[in-house]
C-alpha cells in the first residue's frame, strides 16, 4: 500500500486536496468517484516508493497515445453507436483495428472497467492522460442523455479544433524563436572568430584604443577564457527554468509572461480564448450545468493564467452574477465579444454566441499568422540595426583613428 496525493473536485464545483492509502492510482480513482469527487491529478506522494531505473526507462521510452488516436477512436465509435451495434462489440472492433499499441491497452482497460460493471465515462477516468477532464465529462453527460454517439462526434470536431489551435500556437511562436536563436548564434561565432582577429592587428598598432573597441575585445577575451563555465551556467539555467515552470507558481508565471511577447503574445491569448469558447459552446450545448462547464473548460485551455480566471468567473457565477458580469471582471475579452456575450444571455443563445466567438478568434489567429513576419520585421530591424552599429564603432573606430594620424 502507498500514499497517493490527489487534487479534485466535489460536485460543488469546489477543489478539493488530500492524501489516500490504496495499491494504485486506479483505486484511488475509484475511492474518489464513491466519494463525489472528480479526480484531477493523482500521484504518488512517498517518494521512496518511487519506480525503479528500468520502470522509468520502459515508461520512457514507451509508446504514447497520440491526440489523432483519440480523434480516430471518437469518429470510429460514434459511427459504430449510430449504426446501433452495443457498446462492449463496438469498443471490441475498434481495438482489433487500431494500430496504435498504446490505444489497444487503454481500450482493453476500458472493457475490462465495463466487464466489472462501471460506466463507459467511470472507465475512461481511470486514463487522465489519455482522456481529458472535459472528455470524460462529456462522455458523461451522454451517458445520462442518451446521446452518446452525437457526443462523440462533438468530441471529434472539438478535439480536431483543439489541435488546430495548438498548432496555431505553436507556429507564432516559432518564427521569433528562429530569429533569437540565429541572432544568438551570430553573436558566438563573432565573439569567438571575427573579433579575436582584429584584436590581433589592433595590439600591432601600440595605440589608445576608442572604448566601444576595449568593450567588444574585453567581452570576446571574456567569452573565450570562460566559456566551459558560462555553458556550464547555461545548461543549469535552462534545467531550473524548466524545472520551474513545471511547478504550479511557475506554470502560473510562465503563462502569463507569455501572453505579454511582444506580436507572439496576443496571437497566444487569441487562440486560448477561442479554445476556451469552442468547449464552453459544445459542454452548455450538451446540456452541461454552466458552473461545472466552466469548471472542466478551465481544464481545457492548457494555460493556467487564463484557467485561473475562468474559475473567477465560475465562482461569480456561483455567486449569482451574470456571465456577461464575470467576463468584463475577468479582463481578457474584447468589448465585441462582451457585447456577443450579453446578446447571447438575453436571447437564451449563449451557446451559439460562444461558437461564433470562437470562430472570430480563429480567423484572427489565422490572420495574425499570416502577417506574422511583417509585424516581426520592424523589432528584427531595430535589433540588428543595434548590432551592426556596435561592431561598426567597435571595429572600424581604429582604423579610422589611424588613418586621420596618417593623413596628418
Amino acid at each position: 500500500m502507498s500514499n497517493w496525493s490527489y487534487t479534485g473536485r466535489s460536485g460543488a464545483g469546489d477543489l478539493v486536496r488530500g492524501v489516500l492509502e490504496a495499491a494504485n492510482q486506479d483505486a484511488v480513482a475509484d475511492v474518489l468517484v464513491g466519494r463525489g469527487i472528480t479526480p484531477l491529478e493523482i500521484c504518488e506522494s512517498d517518494a521512496a516508493s518511487g519506480p525503479g531505473l528500468e520502470e522509468w526507462l520502459s515508461g520512457l521510452l514507451a509508446e504514447k497515445v497520440k491526440t489523432d488516436d483519440i480523434m480516430l477512436f471518437s469518429r470510429q465509435i460514434h459511427t459504430l453507436l449510430k449504426a446501433g451495434v452495443p457498446i462492449m462489440r463496438a469498443l471490441a472492433g475498434i481495438q482489433e483495428s487500431s494500430h496504435s499499441k498504446a490505444m489497444i491497452n487503454v481500450i482493453r482497460d476500458v472493457r475490462e472497467g465495463l466487464d466489472s460493471g462501471r460506466e463507459l465515462s467511470n472507465a475512461m477516468s481511470r486514463h487522465p492522460k489519455v482522456f481529458s477532464m472535459f472528455y470524460i465529462s462529456m462522455v458523461r453527460v451522454g451517458e445520462m442523455t442518451g446521446q452518446l454517439d452525437e457526443i462523440f462526434m462533438r468530441l471529434f470536431h472539438h478535439l480536431d479544433f483543439e489541435q488546430f489551435m495548438r498548432n496555431q500556437v505553436k507556429a507564432a511562436l516559432r518564427y521569433p524563436s528562429f530569429v533569437i536563436a540565429a541572432m544568438a548564434i551570430a553573436i558566438i561565432i563573432i565573439n569567438i572568430f571575427v573579433i579575436p582577429a582584429f584584436a590581433k592587428v589592433y595590439k600591432g598598432f601600440n595605440t589608445a584604443l576608442p572604448l566601444p573597441t576595449q568593450l567588444l575585445i574585453a567581452f570576446s577575451d571574456f567569452m573565450l577564457a570562460y566559456w566551459p563555465v558560462l555553458l556550464l551556467g547555461f545548461l543549469v539555467a535552462t534545467y531550473l527554468f524548466f524545472s520551474y515552470i513545471q511547478t504550479t507558481a511557475g506554470r502560473f508565471a510562465w503563462d502569463k509572461m507569455k501572453l505579454r511577447f511582444p506580436v507572439a503574445g496576443k496571437i497566444i491569448l487569441k487562440a486560448t480564448l477561442a479554445r476556451f469558447s469552442r468547449s464552453f459552446a459544445m459542454a452548455l450545448k450538451s446540456g452541461v450545468p454552466i458552473v461545472q462547464a466552466l469548471t472542466v473548460t478551465a481544464q481545457t485551455v492548457e494555460n493556467d493564467f487564463i484557467g485561473a480566471r475562468i474559475e473567477k468567473m465560475r465562482e461569480g457565477v456561483e455567486r449569482g452574477e451574470s456571465v456577461l458580469r464575470t467576463a468584463i471582471a475577468a479582463g481578457v475579452f474584447t468589448p465585441v465579444v462582451l457585447q456577443m456575450i450579453a446578446v447571447g444571455e438575453e436571447s437564451g443563445a449563449l451557446d451559439d454566441l460562444l461558437s461564433e466567438i470562437a470562430e472570430m478568434y480563429q480567423r484572427e489567429v489565422e490572420y495574425e499568422l499570416k502577417t506574422l513576419s511583417a509585424q516581426i520585421e520592424p523589432i528584427l530591424i531595430v535589433f540588428l540595426g543595434v548590432l551592426v552599429l556596435v561592431l561598426a564603432l567597435g571595429v572600424f573606430l581604429p582604423i579610422w583613428d589611424l588613418g586621420k594620424a596618417a593623413i596628418k
